[in-house]
């Protein structure tokens, strides 16, 4: 059975915040429990997938496969849960659950089903070491009634069709959602999730020691151990997670986050974990990696105290009269750096500003950039964020770059280069991503990544075929005959173009781009025809016609073909979006990759270049400004137009007035 993710995800998220809405509860109260539940209800479906497993080889006794018990689970990285802790012994609890007889891990009876929840993410907690002391244990705060149908809502049997990764994705999907509504006191607590992407794309994680010294939800961990999983490793076997978080509840949900993803780390949190002023793991020189999206110029750091802390290799920042450096944004950026190995790579997000900011600030960026280790930057347009509109920058730092790039820096100006997600939030696609990363590899020389993208390309449009005939079938059954053969002609024509593709038609792809939209197109014209054959048709013979394409109701077949219209009309805007992502690409750097420099995009800068620029690093100083494409339009006689225009429209708005006066004259007004 094929599961609609987004569906899915989206269902569950309405269905939650609609109990969330009915309560008195807000948004900062109801996020925890809520995705401690949902980690519940992943750890369930882990336990009976690893339960499978280990009972298809389990040795038999006296005619009895023996039980299953937690170091079967420790071995597979999966969490063992008591029955008590089970996500269906607390679905099927009686209403009354006083009268059960219900004790907890104390031995206190339970008494309400909050208690019940309470007791069985104990119980989970006894299990690992991390969890202790980390998961939710408010669920007394709700009624009965509202936490029941919560219980009941993530009960969905199609989370047990989902893997690991997609119960992730509507983990951060939640996390993400309820970002909207919640940030910490210092900044948002949460990364947009294609900043994440980029910078492990560009930092291409394998091995050792991770830090991120401001790790919020741990969206940093989580990127990394898919991208590492993905290229065929074991993401816990090859890489080590340490995290600091002054926010304690922002740690909490980092550790939820990873365990969900069944991550393992060493999340500090609290005074301690301030990264200002202490070193929690003691890694400064360490690092092979360093990822973080720190909170943006924080003031009032006290400035003897960040002294004494140490990892400030190019000196202090400007510090006032109060003893306190009043921009935090270049402590960030020396941790970042000091926190690296010999070789070790740091990408981080920053606030736009610090790429030229002056006085100390500009010393600091000076010797960073004399390094050679500056090793790309990347400017980021307004609305990435949920809580702020503001632009931001991308930092990527590498000790062990080659000789021949030491004293070049890469600069990507990406401010227009997103997709829209709503009004007032823009991301990065998938292939946006894909590109974006193409650009550092032709930086970087590696030629052979950019043809496999290519490839990849090439591939899914090749592959797109059989997706395509098959939500297209399942539309065609709804049709009536003429209408049939026209829609299988475009189809049909449609696949074939599809199939014939060349990396020569990624550059030009119009007329592939042509023929999907001709197909939805004539597809719209189908749904209109069919409904249309309905009207003023005696109401036996609508029976009649119903009864042959397998319906009762009028009604259940325009919303199965609504459905099913809407699914063709998604895959093709789908297949649109990404010919036109291949040729943004292809037109720039050609099929076989051959970085060159493009105006308002990319270029790489010499360091004698940066200095000419006072040693700023904003990328929008180096790419320049696109070449605009002259639209035919003369300017002088254009204007001799909109002059024209302008006297109609003031002689009209005059006459107008002239009107009003009268009509208020003659009321006496």
């Amino acid at each position: 059975m094929m599961i609609n993710i987004r569906k899915l995800e989206s269902d569950l998220w309405e269905s939650a915040d609609l109990l969330r809405a009915g309560s008195k509860l807000t948004s900062n109260q109801y996020c925890m429990p809520v995705l401690g539940l949902l980690f519940l209800r992943y750890a369930y479906s882990r336990f009976k997938l690893v339960e499978k497993e280990v009972l298809a080889n389990r040795p038999v006794r006296n005619g009895r496969v023996l039980p299953v018990d937690a170091n079967d689970f420790k071995s597979k990285s999966a969490l063992f849960l008591p029955e008590a802790a089970q996500y269906p012994y607390l679905v099927n609890l009686p209403a009354n659950i006083a009268e059960a007889g219900l004790s907890d891990i104390n031995g206190m009876p339970i008494i309400s089903l909050g208690e019940a929840v309470n007791n069985a993410m104990s119980l989970v907690e006894q299990q690992s070491e991390q969890l202790q002391g980390v998961l939710p244990q408010e669920y007394t705060m709700f009624s009965d009634e509202l936490l029941s149908e919560l219980l009941r809502i993530f009960n969905n049997d199609a989370l047990d069709e989902v893997g690991g990764d997609v119960f992730g994705r509507i983990y951060e999907y939640f996390l993400n959602k309820f970002a909207k509504n919640i940030a910490s006191d210092d900044g948002v607590f949460f990364t947009p999730k294609s900043l994440v992407k980029m910078i492990v794309n560009v930092l291409e994680p394998s091995h050792g020691i991770l830090l991120d010294p401001a790790c919020g939800s741990g969206g940093m961990f989580v990127q990394t151990g898919d991208f590492v999983n993905h290229a065929g490793m074991i993401a816990n076997n090859t890489m080590t997670f340490y995290g600091q978080e002054k926010v304690e509840y922002n740690a909490k949900l980092c550790l939820m986050n990873m365990a969900v993803h069944g991550l393992n780390g060493k999340i500090l949190s609290g005074d301690e974990a301030n990264t200002f002023y202490h070193d929690a793991h003691n890694l400064a020189g360490e690092c092979n990696y360093v990822m973080a999206n720190p909170p943006f110029n924080v003031d009032k750091v006290k400035a003897e105290s960040t002294e004494a802390a140490g990892r400030l290799p190019f000196g202090m920042p400007a510090v006032n009269k109060s003893k306190e450096v009043g921009n935090g944004n270049y402590l960030w950026i020396s941790y970042f750096y000091a926190y690296l190995n010999e070789v070790g790579r740091a990408g981080f997000v920053m606030a736009s500003s610090s790429t030229d900011s002056q006085g100390k600030d500009k010393d600091i960026r000076e010797k960073l950039v004399k390094t050679g280790h500056v090793d790309a930057m990347v400017s980021v347009g307004n609305n990435f964020f949920y809580t702020k509109s503001l632009p931001c920058s991308l930092w990527f730092f590498d000790k062990g770059k080659a000789e021949t790039l030491k004293d070049k820096i890469l600069f990507i100006d990406a401010r227009n280069y997103y997709t829209e997600v709503d009004r007032t939030l823009n991301e990065w696609s998938e292939w946006q991503l894909k590109n974006l990363n193409a650009i550092v590899w032709l930086y970087r020389g590696e030629k052979e990544k950019y043809g496999r993208l290519i490839a990849e390309y090439l591939e899914t449009f090749h592959n797109s075929v059989t997706e395509i005939k098959e939500i297209c079938q399942s539309y065609r059954q709804l049709l009536d005959g003429d209408r049939i053969g026209h829609f299988d002609c475009a189809v049909d024509h449609l696949c074939k173009e599809l199939k014939e593709m060349t990396a020569e038609t990624l550059i030009k792809p119009d007329a592939v781009i042509e023929s999907l939209k001709a197909t939805a197109e004539i597809h719209k014209k189908c749904t209109a025809g069919v409904l249309g054959s309905f009207e003023n048709v005696p109401a036996n013979l609508q029976k009649e016609k119903l009864k042959d394409i397998g319906f009762i109701r009028l009604a259940a077949y325009k919303k199965a073909l609504e459905q099913r219209g809407e699914a063709v009309a998604e895959v093709i805007n789908d297949y649109i979006t990404i010919l036109q992502e291949a040729k943004w690409l292809t037109e720039k750097f050609g099929t076989d990759g051959e970085y060159t420099d493009v105006p308002g995009l990319c270029k790489i800068a010499s360091i004698d270049e940066v200095e000419e620029k006072n040693w700023s690093l904003t990328p929008g100083a180096y790419v320049g400004v696109a070449a605009v494409e002259d639209d035919g339009v003369d300017f002088a006689e254009r204007m001799h137009e909109i002059h024209a225009e302008l006297l109609t429209l003031q002689q009209q708005s005059n006459t107008l007035m002239e009107k009003i006066s009268a009509n208020f004259k003659e009321l006496e007004i």
